[in-house]
């Protein structure tokens, strides 16, 4: 696991580990902390004193791949399970993790992303969450789907099948876990999501919070459709399509370029239209799943995942990126740990 400035969840995330029914399983939990200034140190040297199983290192980086890499480095394991501070994990989920491993032969096992909200406002970014319209119909949003997928949330693999990937890109901020399972896949390997397999993440309880870190998601996609040529799926291009074409739509319909200026002005508008409705059907499909008592939230969470993404994304296409990567990008705003 690696954190940064964690307070709020660490505890809980490491109660709900301790709490594992790990049966014959011999394991250890490695939390690489980047350098918290929140108190999330100070808790994390509670736990390790309560229970010698836990090991807590430091992490200079600040990012998750820096951290994740150090972790994996040093456990001593065969099988490796990544975790998230932001989660609560049933007592089951890393036995099974590891048996759905090795029933099916997988390169990585992993479950479906569920959320665990209590606010209005988290519950309608969490409802908008598992909404095809704002993730594109992404099998691990599904929380009944069983079999092979493209990534899941977190993961479980032998060591030796990261340690042959070459671990986690340390250049990556964001986007680090799909970026090693898309490397995973174009190497022949294989991905299975099991529903059994059962975690709870903390959603972001404000749009401010949650168009920082889709922004963040959006802007390190970039890095990532370079290194790799192609995206991981197609979906990931649509927000930036959209975003894009509201940008270019009503700068050509104020030039003075005649018939074309009215014909991007009504596209824009009939676009605009569309965009509208289909939200608010959207809306009130997750509300009649979720709660009606979201429905005045949720045309504002579904628009902030796309045009947070879409942003995100062509700020990146933006950039002048070098082929370094490291520590150097954690200078720029855009690289900031959002949690």
């Amino acid at each position: 696991m690696a954190c940064r400035n964690e307070i709020r969840h660490i505890r809980e995330c490491l109660d709900s580990l301790l709490e594992q029914e790990w049966g014959d399983l011999d394991w250890e939990a490695v939390v690489a902390d980047g350098m918290s200034d929140d108190g999330t140190r100070e808790a994390l040297a509670e736990y390790c004193a309560r229970n010698p199983r836990v090991r807590w290192i430091d992490n200079p980086g600040k990012i998750v791949s820096t951290g994740l890499n150090a972790a994996i480095r040093l456990a001593r394991g065969s099988v490796i399970i990544r975790m998230d501070a932001h989660t609560l994990y049933d007592p089951s989920y890393c036995r099974r993790c590891v048996v759905t491993l090795l029933r099916t032969n997988a390169s990585n096992a992993g479950g479906p992303a569920r959320t665990r909200a209590q606010s209005v406002r988290q519950r309608a970014v969490a409802a908008a969450y598992h909404s095809p319209f704002s993730t594109g119909g992404a099998r691990f949003h599904q929380a009944g789907y069983r079999g092979w997928v493209d990534t899941v949330p977190y993961g479980c693999w032998h060591k030796e099948t990261l340690v042959e990937l070459g671990l986690f890109d340390e250049s990556l901020i964001r986007n680090q876990d799909d970026e090693l399972n898309l490397r995973l896949l174009r190497q022949g390997g294989k991905i299975w999501q099991d529903p059994d397999i059962k975690s709870w993440y903390s959603p972001r309880g404000d749009l401010k919070s949650l168009f920082r870190q889709y922004f963040q998601y959006g802007y390190w996609k970039v890095p990532v459709l370079r290194k790799h040529r192609l995206p991981g799926s197609w979906r990931h291009l649509v927000p930036v399509a959209f975003v894009g074409g509201n940008l270019a739509l009503p700068a050509v319909w104020a030039a003075p370029l005649g018939a074309w200026s009215s014909l991007a002005g009504w596209t824009w508008l009939g676009c605009g239209a569309a965009y509208a409705a289909v939200i608010g059907f959207a809306s009130m499909q997750a509300a009649r799943r979720n709660g009606w008592d979201l429905l005045p939230f949720l045309p504002a969470a579904f628009a902030t995942f796309h045009f947070s993404y879409g942003l995100g994304m062509m700020s990146g296409l933006a950039r002048r990126w070098d082929n370094s990567g490291g520590p150097g990008y954690q200078e720029t705003v855009f690289s900031r740990l959002s949690r």
